[in-house]
């Protein structure tokens, strides 16, 4: 039982994730220093608990389930706070799914081997979580138009909506977020192998 209480644990506390590291339409001058932190926190948070789900049944195909899982998470809170009254792009809804596939591919096509469970899908996941989900961004509003929209007066100084400053990061989000999102992972793969043995 105590292993079903850890996998809501770790989607919740992913889509805990989403909710404060994901909410970078209204960062607007940090959004793509944002989008860093958030693809990597959740590039670590799929990993570690599809992982250990998935070695904990055995069964490739769990990775995905995950993943569906924090995605229904995350699609009920952003209903929450829509029904708050803030844009419906305020919560971005994070591209999990694809990378449980390629983790749970990783597992399967290699036997179910977990040292190359933790090298190659660790890898897979780091480097395909940021790029799905800036394709999932360019469908969605612009950040800066909607944080322009809806002005939230009691938004903290440090969220409230200015004109952009390029930054050294802003030109790359995506390979910053997956270059260290795939050495990371890699760690946090190990972790969900480790947390089955214990």
């Amino acid at each position: 039982c105590t292993h079903y209480l850890f996998i809501v644990v770790v989607a919740v506390n992913g889509t805990l994730l989403t909710i404060n590291a994901g909410d970078y339409i209204f960062y607007t001058d940090w959004a793509w220093t944002s989008f860093v932190v958030f693809s990597i926190s959740q590039t670590l948070m799929l990993t570690v608990g599809a992982v250990y789900y998935l070695t904990f049944t055995g069964v490739p195909g769990t990775a995905t389930y995950y993943g569906l899982i924090i995605t229904v998470y995350t699609w009920v809170a952003k209903g929450a706070w829509f029904g708050l009254g803030y844009p419906y792009d305020f919560i971005v809804t994070p591209v999990w799914i694809p990378s449980g596939i390629l983790l749970d591919l990783a597992y399967w096509a290699t036997k179910r081997n977990k040292h190359s469970l933790i090298l190659f899908g660790g890898v897979l996941v780091g480097m395909s979580l940021p790029l799905f989900n800036m394709v999932n961004l360019i469908t969605i509003a612009d950040p800066l138009e909607t944080a322009f929209k809806y002005p939230r007066p009691t938004l903290p100084p440090y969220m409230t909506p200015i004109e952009p400053q390029v930054g050294k990061f802003y030109n790359s989000p995506v390979a910053l977020g997956a270059g260290a999102g795939a050495v990371l992972s890699v760690t946090m793969a190990a972790l969900g192998c480790k947390l089955t043995t214990w």
